[in-house]
Order: structure tokens, then C-alpha cells, then sequence
């Protein structure tokens, strides 16, 4: 059982990346929260790892630190909450906000993530409103320098980045790219990780 990741990243998506290790490139999903933290192409690169297994594929599924795994795991353990849609969630919500918005029944919060209805938002809060407690929060992610949007990562800039992402969630490109044009209006020294944010919360708030 692959448990983690270390070595050099080589591919770097909003919601994917391939880290190589002894010669090996390991295709593994991420969340929004995850990304945010990831070193440049070519840089040394570690990943907790949830690995799961299937009839027809190994799939690896990465974090950049031990809560959010243990939050995918417990997402993964609600019935009808599948990786795709536990990467979607902590992909909006954060450990913290996703514990917060279980412990005070904050169905809304949850069912406005992209793919998460109304029934199966109150099911994990109904599954899980007594297990959040065991989420203990720690320094363990280390975050990788801001980059502001006006800055070049290699791949593009962290406007096109941004849209990728909020595209990655299911949100149609025109709407991710008005999104990310209204906050980038506001701000346009924003870094990758609160332009995102941003724009989601526009796009949530049409919902």
C-alpha cells in the first residue's frame, strides 16, 4: 500500500499531478487545497497518499498534509461519497471549514459545492456530525510561495491557472473565466490560492 510520494514533480494540474520517483511517474488526483501548496515543475515535491483500489485500476489520490487525508478518508466513509466527490468538497471547503460546517449543521455550505446535492449534504452531516472531532490541525502543509496574478508559473499564468481549476470543479469555462475577471478586477495582486477562493465565492453566491 502506497502511503506516500516523494520526488520530483513533473506535472502540475489543477486537479492532478505526476510525481517521479526512481525513474517512475505516479499520476496522482488532488484537491484545490493541495495545489495551492505545490512547488514549481521540477521542484522536490511530498504527498501524503490515500490509495485505493479497484477492479480496473490502482488509483493514488494526494494531500499535502496528514488532515487533509484523514478528512478524504472520512468523507469516503459516508455512503454514496465517492474520491471524486470528497476531492470536490475539500477542494471548496478546507479541513476546518468542512469540520465547522458539520459540527453546526450548515447543510448550505455543503450542498453549494459543485456535484453535492441537498440529501447527500445532510447525510454527511448526519454520518459524521459525531466523528469531525477526531480532525486534529497542524502546521504539517507547507505551502508554497505565493505567486500574485500578474506573475508567470512556467505553464501559464495564474489567471488561465485559476480557470483551470474552478473548470476542474464542473463549472463551465465562461462562468469560471467572469468569475475570475471580477476579482482580478478588484485585486490584481491576488495570489493563486485567494484568487481561486474569490472566485469561488462569486460563483457560490450565484447559486
Amino acid at each position: 500500500m502506497i502511503a506516500s510520494l516523494s520526488g520530483t514533480l513533473r506535472v502540475r494540474d489543477a486537479g492532478r499531478v505526476v510525481i517521479e520517483t526512481a525513474g517512475v511517474g505516479y499520476e496522482v488526483f488532488i484537491p484545490l487545497t493541495t495545489y495551492y501548496r505545490l512547488p514549481s515543475i521540477g521542484s522536490p515535491v511530498y504527498l501524503d497518499i490515500r490509495q485505493i483500489v479497484r477492479e480496473d485500476a490502482l488509483l493514488l489520490y494526494g494531500f499535502s498534509g496528514s488532515t487533509e487525508k484523514r478528512a478524504f478518508d472520512l468523507l469516503l466513509g459516508v455512503q454514496h461519497v465517492g474520491p471524486k466527490a470528497a476531492l470536490s468538497i475539500l477542494s471548496v471547503l478546507s479541513p476546518e471549514d468542512l469540520v465547522k460546517a458539520i459540527s453546526g449543521e450548515d447543510i448550505h455550505r455543503i450542498d453549494a459545492v459543485p456535484g453535492v446535492g441537498t440529501k447527500l449534504a445532510e447525510r454527511i452531516v448526519r454520518e459524521l456530525r459525531d466523528k469531525v472531532a477526531n480532525l486534529k490541525f497542524g502546521g504539517e502543509a507547507h505551502p508554497a510561495p505565493a505567486q500574485t496574478a500578474a506573475a508567470q508559473n512556467g505553464v501559464g499564468t495564474i489567471v488561465d491557472d485559476a480557470v483551470s481549476a474552478l473548470v476542474n470543479l464542473a463549472y463551465k469555462p465562461i462562468e469560471a473565466r467572469r468569475a475570475v475577471d471580477s476579482v482580478i478586477a478588484e485585486n490584481e495582486s491576488a495570489d493563486l490560492e485567494t484568487l481561486i477562493r474569490k472566485s469561488l465565492a462569486v460563483l457560490l453566491a450565484e447559486k
